[in-house]
């Protein structure tokens, strides 16, 4: 009986070992895995990629990583790619290119445009064109950054900023050496016609867009007292409302015409007379303003006219002085009261 058990035991854990190692197996050969042949992640902002490639997210940001055997073209602006090794090449389309990596070689198939490479130490770099061949080469432990690219008609520029260039002519065999800070043109991609071209393919490195920094802000919930402040202004400064716009009074214009007559068997159709047409003109009569009310202010004296001198004016002033005003006394009441009473009698 114990043996059966350890039998049954030995079985089971042989088991597990198994399954485990093929789990293991499997996550390993996933293709989506990075692996050796990964090349750099791309950016630009008119491109386009086909064959072999990852698309990941990198702090919420999507990004495409090249790998070995992808093809790559930029239609028009600039992209980068940030090698994995630490490098950096530049492509100022419009271009095409085509990557391949093996161990720590990147070989880059150049067909149109222009890049511009900056190598550190890795990975070693090498550029094919239809007819030339392109390896730079390090002085000492230093950086390596060329510019290789075409410029119509069919010339093509190479330029050696840091570290020198090999360049061979791929039917022929024939080499030259380009030194540092060299900048030569190839008539028609030819090593016999090679002659200095400054300023020719310009093709700046790009620096990469650092991603905003997340800011992050502390809340707390409003206090008492702050909640009645904010309630008090609301109420205190309520919302002014919206002035409408004054509508504008204009006349109204309508056209009245007669009907359209169509004669099927008239090879020309009677014309609408003039005089059928009426234009009619609608507007709204003001009505006229009148003003009612009185005129408050104080009265202007009248000037009378001054009394002339000598005797005429004495007589003048006579004539217009006042009778004496008639006696009210008490005594003369009774006297009048009398005097009524016998011309009654009488």
């Amino acid at each position: 009986m114990p043996a059966r058990l350890v039998r049954r035991a030995t079985v089971l854990f042989a088991g597990a070992i198994f399954s485990g190692s093929a789990i293991l197996t499997a996550l390993g050969a996933r293709p989506d895995q990075p692996g050796s042949d990964s090349v750099g992640v791309i950016e630009g902002e008119s491109i386009a990629v086909s064959g072999p490639m990852r698309v990941e997210v990198v702090d919420d940001q999507v990004k495409t990583m090249l790998r070995s055997g992808s093809d790559v073209r930029v239609k028009s602006g600039t992209a980068r790619i940030d090698l994995v090794e630490g490098g950096q090449i530049s492509i100022c389309g419009p271009a095409h290119l085509s990557v391949l990596k093996s161990g720590g070689s990147l070989t880059v198939a150049l067909s149109a445009g222009t890049i511009h490479a900056h190598i550190e130490r890795e990975p070693v770099l090498t550029i094919y064109t239809a007819q030339i061949h392109v390896r730079p080469i390090a002085i000492g432990d230093g950086p390596q950054d060329v510019l290789v690219g075409f410029e119509a008609p069919g010339g093509m520029c190479i330029r050696a900023n840091r570290g020198a260039i090999r360049v061979e002519q791929q039917l022929t065999g024939q080499s030259v050496i380009i030194p540092q800070t060299g900048d030569v043109l190839l008539p028609d991609s030819q090593i016999e016609g090679l002659r200095t071209g400054a300023g020719h393919c310009v093709c700046e490195l790009q620096t990469a867009k650092a991603a905003p920094a997340t800011e992050f802000e502390i809340s707390r919930p409003a206090t008492a007292e702050e909640m009645r402040k904010n309630a008090l202004d609301a109420k205190a400064d309520p919302p002014a409302p919206a002035e409408k716009p004054a509508v504008k009074e204009e006349p109204i214009y309508q056209v009245f015409m007669p009907p359209l007559i169509y004669d099927a068997k008239a090879k020309v159709q009677p014309e609408v007379d003039p005089k059928m047409i009426i234009l009619v003109r609608r507007v709204r009569v003001r009505p006229t303003l009148i003003f009612q009310g009185r005129v408050e202010g104080e009265m202007i004296a009248a000037a009378t006219p001054a009394l002339p001198s000598g005797p005429a004016g004495a007589a003048s002033g006579s004539l217009r002085k006042p009778a004496a005003p008639a006696n009210d006394s008490f005594i003369d009441r009774i006297r009048n009261f009398v005097r009524k009473l016998w011309s009654r009698g009488a």
